[in-house]
């Protein structure tokens, strides 16, 4: 029950805390009334991925379980519907998308958002691990994450890594494009466009600058 709701989300703790959750020693609580008080909802995020409920009566202090089961009803419909809705915002204000779990992808994704306040679009329903970077300015991209095999790129490998596009003067990437750390721009203008494969060849540190750089480029 409720799994879709958080299918490929991950808890942000700032927002969290912004939102009211309180941190507890197994992660964070929130609680709430709901159906004009006549139910408290305790909702736990830990270490799994759909947060656990507690629904209590508040007249009788007994614990309410149905809308957690397949039981239908008028009732059970309507409290199942309002968990639901709380579960939904929950989600919309608390978590980001968690497509990528490489190392280099989760610090570049912090780094984006503490820089310049930018969060990954997921802009296709058919490719749910790609996702870009747009500049708020103008909207151009200045950044793609996506999710490839190795032999895409020419490697002998049909191992699939997270990779990152980036922008760079035609100049510099006629320069840099070795097919080891640096690759011609996949699904991009390669022209105007490389590749980093995300697994430690080239440091998270150069891939920061090169987002910079990439970022004054779609200016």
């Amino acid at each position: 029950m409720f799994e879709d709701i958080f299918l490929r989300k991950k808890a942000v703790s700032e927002k969290l805390n912004a939102y009211g959750f309180q941190k507890i020693r197994s992660g964070y609580r929130y609680s709430t009334n709901i159906l004009d008080n006549a139910f408290a909802l305790e909702i736990t995020i830990g270490k799994g991925i759909v947060p656990d409920t507690k629904l209590t009566e508040i007249a009788t202090g007994e614990e309410y379980v149905l809308y957690k089961t397949d039981a239908a009803g008028t009732f059970v419909g309507e409290v199942r519907t309002a968990v639901t809705n709380i579960l939904q915002d929950i989600s919309d204000c608390c978590y980001e998308t968690a497509v990528f779990k490489a190392e280099q992808s989760v610090a570049l994704i912090a780094y984006v958002r503490e820089k310049y306040g930018d969060e990954l679009e997921f802009l296709w329903d058919k490719f749910p691990d790609n996702a870009v970077w747009r500049r708020k300015d103008n909207k151009k991209w200045y950044g793609a994450l996506l999710s490839v095999s190795r032999r895409k790129l020419g490697i002998p490998s049909d191992e699939i890594v997270e990779i990152i596009d980036l922008r760079a003067a035609p100049e510099e990437i006629e320069n840099i494009i070795d097919n080891t750390r640096f690759f011609p721009g996949w699904h991009m203008n390669k022209k105007h466009w490389y590749t980093i494969i995300l697994d430690g060849t080239v440091s998270v540190d150069e891939i920061c600058r090169r987002v910079d750089e990439s970022y004054l480029m779609a200016k």
